[in-house]
């Protein structure tokens, strides 16, 4: 699929990380627009960048936080800073649409969140924000489609699994090129791990964060890739998380090592931990969260082409199984009661061609033993068995359902079946595993493919396998997807060379995915 790029958009492609430099647009600002009072801050406060997420046919969440000392906590002073925003229909907000003002509450990090409303739909829009005289990135989004719009093409990146000790985040220059609508980021933001010094570069702090400060600490270190604040500041996101931005493997209010982590400070560490993931990330009010709680699962519409639900595979679950005989246990739930009631309903009362499904863990099974019997990763959906397969039988009644994942930190492709125990059984979706941005590193192929390779016959529903770095990238229109597993040569260095490893295609009413 073919796809044109608009003159301002290739002028800010070209630009690429050159925009996150302030300077030059200061002189743009609206003549007339109220300056910031209150104290004089220091220089840099826009440290961490400009990002926006979450579209609506007519809205949009700007996104910023004020850090002149990012790596010490932020160094901002302990008082509300006003801070100026402003939307426009051209890079130079020499058409402007909305302005404003908004705080900057020390409570939350003095991270802004401007929820926009009343917005064309399907428009491109440029962003900035001003505080005591200094002159945020600029930002470029993209509204929705209007609701009841039915044809059309939309174009997204996934990406999860960032992993700031194992590579610079290079696959983020080649998305930026790609010109994506919107990223979908499903998990492993930031790794909680210690610094390392085998590591490519090396985590910020003495150990893993387990206070606010610590995890502010954290999430401003990864926003300093130069490639990852391009991105952000190219196009919206929509984001989850996964297992990594507070502690790996845990489940609901269980962390992976309970005898190291009582309850009582574990709940601590998840209340930082979420306070921390709401600051960094381009979401609603509806996500602020509330102690060790928030929501975060959610559904978004880009007209009738595609619906877009958004999973937690964290907060709600039940503890990992152990056995084979436990992950078949009906009890266990990846998604709680509620989330699920809430899944099923999206799923079947869809107007959309597409149903996306936005999962952090791996729904497809991953049978690790060659031969009679089956060996299952208990953390992802083949640890609870039971809701997995009573979500393979629901998806034969659901129109185009399309799973998309990250965790794995490779690329896994499969055709999702009504029931795994039986090879003939129906196909009833596809599922894409996106590779990692930079967790793992750069792999030995060869041995790598020596591993999962005799895997194959035991799981004839793979499609692809690969374990290079990089991010998949999706045409979506009405007849079907065509997907890009794009990769890069390289995450040891700050520069890669990026290229097209495969294409697939997923055609409309007909489950299932195959290489194109």
């Amino acid at each position: 699929m073919t796809r044109a790029t608009s003159p301002d958009r290739r002028r800010f492609l070209t630009a690429g990380a050159a925009v996150l430099g302030a300077a030059a647009s200061a002189q743009l600002w609206l003549p007339g627009t109220a300056r910031a009072a209150g104290t004089t801050l220091p220089d840099g406060v826009f440290s961490l960048g400009v990002t926006s997420g979450d579209p609506l046919p007519d809205g949009i969440v700007l996104w910023t936080r004020l850090a002149p000392d990012p790596l010490n906590g932020g160094g901002m002073p302990d008082e509300v800073v006003p801070v100026e925003w402003e939307l426009a229909e051209d890079e130079r907000f020499r058409k402007p649409v909305r302005r404003g003002v908004t705080q900057a509450r020390p409570e939350y990090g003095h991270s802004v969140h401007v929820d926009v409303r009343h917005l064309r739909p399907g428009r491109t829009y440029w962003y900035r924000f001003r505080t005591s005289g200094q002159i945020s990135p600029t930002g470029r989004t993209r509204t929705a489609p209007h609701p009841h719009s039915k044809g059309g093409n939309l174009r997204f990146a996934l990406a999860s699994c960032q992993n700031y000790q194992h590579g610079w985040f290079t696959p983020y220059a080649d998305m930026l090129a790609q010109d994506p609508d919107f990223v979908l980021f499903v998990g492993d933001y930031i790794y909680e791990s210690s610094p390392a010094s085998t590591g490519v570069r090396r985590h910020e702090g003495t150990g893993e964060p387990y206070t606010l400060v610590q995890y502010r600490n954290r999430y401003a270190q990864y926003r300093s890739d130069p490639d990852l604040a391009a991105m952000h500041a190219g196009a919206p996101w929509i984001v989850t998380f996964d297992d990594h931005e507070v502690d790996n493997d845990f489940a609901g209010e269980i962390p992976q090592d309970p005898a190291k982590q009582p309850h009582d400070a574990f709940v601590a560490r998840l209340t930082a931990a979420y306070q921390a993931y709401y600051e960094h990330m381009p979401v609603r009010a509806s996500s602020v969260p509330n102690g060790p709680h928030i929501q975060m699962y959610r559904r978004l519409e880009f007209g009738r082409l595609a619906r877009l639900n958004v999973l937690d595979t964290r907060q709600f679950r039940s503890d990992q199984a152990t056995s084979q005989e436990g992950a078949q246990d009906p009890a266990l739930t990846m998604l709680g009661a509620e989330q699920k009631e809430w899944l099923l309903d999206g799923l079947h009362d869809s107007p959309a061609r597409w149903n996306l499904i936005a999962s952090q863990i791996m729904m497809a099974e991953t049978d690790l033993k060659i031969g009679e019997g089956k060996l299952w990763y208990y953390d992802a959906w083949d640890g609870y068995q039971a809701e997995r397969n009573q979500l393979m039988r629901e998806f034969e009644d659901v129109r185009n359902p399309v799973v998309l994942t990250g965790d794995r930190h490779l690329t896994m492709i499969s055709d999702l079946k009504e029931d795994y125990a039986d090879p003939e059984s129906d196909v009833v979706g596809a599922e894409f595993v996106g590779t990692s941005i930079s967790s793992n590193g750069d792999q030995d192929q060869a041995a790598f493919h020596a591993q999962w390779d005799p895997l194959m016959a035991d799981n004839p529903h793979w499609k692809l396998l690969d374990a290079h770095r990089g991010y998949h990238l999706f045409d979506v229109d009405r007849h079907g997807i065509d997907a890009q597993v794009r990769i890069v040569d390289t995450v040891r260095q700050p520069k890669a060379t990026a290229s097209t490893l495969a294409t697939l295609r997923v055609e409309s009413d007909r489950p299932g995915v195959e290489l194109a």
